[in-house]
């Protein structure tokens, strides 16, 4: 793409997040921390960084904080938001914005952290998709390579025909095409795991003559779940070398603790993300995320992720709470 500016970035941020409910049910979880900030501002950090000025946001019924969010932290950005009423597939989410978008296109999902040169997929001179060797493809939409380019793409295959997964980076030369593909997917009523797949418009795309060439990549990281989002948390604060020193507090770094943070009598770390306006007493906490406003007292914690606002007070070992909730443990 000759002028990155001219390309515009469609992230889908409506997934409802099931698998990391508790704290979906009153926070979306793009807006879960995963090392010094939200899972969405890594992904805007990396539409920024590129070049990448337009953004369009799939949102559905917490809107409004991602809203807050990107206006507080990225006003350089011009965003529109589109409103996904139902969440009916990946490829659902990106037909939304057939209205709005026009010329060349990044798609990003919104809920993975991927560690990629994004200008590689920009100065392609053909369509493009990240693919990653996994274990269990069955899990993903899956990529078969011939002669340097995708010649089949199939959604969570039940007999999987590679290892190769598509993780989450597409860019288009004309999103005019993708979207003709989408809108014939859509006229189709063909469902997928029932619901509309962007793999599934990607081969009616490779059906009727369209090139998209495989890039590999080798950092994705999951945030979809607890233990995955914990074990990204882990990545990105050694990938960052991120450290901090509090006063009378023993740090093991590598951690993050914003600086609002107010941390007493307690050992932080290793591993560790403290968000803005938490506060810890007497506490240990290791390998967790601890969520902005949560309040944290006598507790010893590994491997837990605290909701935003959440209150602990007492002892436990592991610990999995949402926004807002409060749990008091007697000794």
């Amino acid at each position: 793409m000759k002028n990155i500016e001219e390309t515009s970035a469609i992230i889908p941020v409506a997934g409802i997040g099931t698998r990391l409910r508790p704290h979906t049910h009153t926070w979306p979880k793009v807006l879960l921390t995963v090392g010094d900030k939200p899972i969405l501002g890594h992904i805007l950090d990396e539409v920024k960084n590129v070049g990448i000025k337009r953004v369009y946001l799939i949102i559905g019924h917490f809107g409004e904080k991602i809203k807050k969010y990107v206006a507080t932290y990225y006003p350089e950005l011009k965003v529109e938001y589109i409103l996904q009423k139902e969440q009916k597939g990946l490829g659902h989410a990106v037909w939304m914005a057939k209205d709005y978008v026009r010329g060349p296109l990044m798609v990003l999902l919104g809920d993975t952290i991927i560690s990629a040169d994004l200008k590689k997929f920009l100065f392609s001179q053909d369509n493009a998709i990240a693919l990653k060797e996994v274990e269990d493809p069955k899990r993903f939409g899956v990529a078969v390579v011939k002669n340097g380019y995708v010649a089949r793409l199939v959604e969570k295959p039940e007999k999987p025909l590679s290892n190769l997964a598509v993780v989450g980076i597409y860019t288009f030369k004309k999103s005019e095409i993708l979207f003709k593909s989408l809108e014939k997917l859509k006229l189709s009523g063909r469902m997928t795991k029932g619901e509309m797949q962007l793999t599934d418009a990607l081969e009616i795309m490779i059906r009727s003559g369209h090139k998209i060439k495989p890039i590999m990549i080798e950092g994705w990281h999951d945030c979809g779940k607890k233990e995955t989002i914990i074990e990204t948390n882990k990545y990105i604060l050694k990938r960052k070398k991120l450290s901090a020193r509090v006063k009378g507090v023993l740090v093991q770094n590598p951690v993050y603790i914003a600086k609002s943070a107010r941390i007493k009598n307690s050992i932080i770390g290793p591993y560790t993300s403290v968000g803005e306006h938490v506060q810890i007493e007497d506490s240990i906490i290791t390998d967790s995320i601890i969520n902005q406003g949560a309040v944290i007292h006598n507790m010893n914690l590994d491997k837990s992720l605290i909701g935003p606002d959440a209150v602990l007070k007492g002892r436990v070992e592991h610990v999995n709470i949402g926004e807002n909730s409060e749990i008091k443990f007697e000794n």
